[in-house]
């Protein structure tokens, strides 16, 4: 994506994203954290604030920092660059809340031709698979790197 984004910083296996969101509330610490499941090879991307005492991710809070665009390009970013390292990995996102998921999903539609030029997007309804169709409300999303 062509966006403008933070700079993010990770851990050495890229499983951990770190960045700040820069906006009227103030800088906030955020976090992207890629999490293998019980199925091997697929991999939940949880996003959200990083809790100052805790340093843990919080995917509750809402911070609107009037920088959601920017954050979703970093979020983006980090899937690339963690698809680069791990190429067969399956990536699995849905959002804490419904108002979330549709922030996702939108983000999706809008970038969706984009997107497909490097991933397979599926979504998620009642636990079955389907190509993305930017019309349809999903439980969650999945996306695989291309040509890996």
């Amino acid at each position: 994506m062509k966006q403008p984004k933070y700079h993010i910083k990770a851990e050495k296996d890229l499983t951990i994203f770190e960045f700040v969101s820069e906006g009227p509330k103030g800088n906030i610490p955020k976090l992207i954290e890629f999490t293998e499941t019980n199925l091997s090879g697929f991999f939940n991307l949880a996003f959200g604030d990083k809790d100052n005492l805790t340093g843990k991710l919080d995917d509750k809070v809402i911070t609107n920092n009037n920088d959601a665009e920017k954050v979703l390009a970093t979020v983006v970013s980090a899937v690339y660059a963690f698809t680069d390292k791990y190429p067969e990995a399956w990536v699995y996102a849905t959002g804490s809340t419904t108002a979330r998921n549709r922030l996702y999903r939108m983000g999706i539609a809008k970038y969706l031709d984009e997107v497909k030029n490097d991933f397979h997007v599926f979504g998620e309804l009642a636990d079955n698979w389907y190509e993305f169709d930017k019309n349809v409300d999903y439980d969650g999303f999945v996306v695989k790197r291309k040509n890996a």
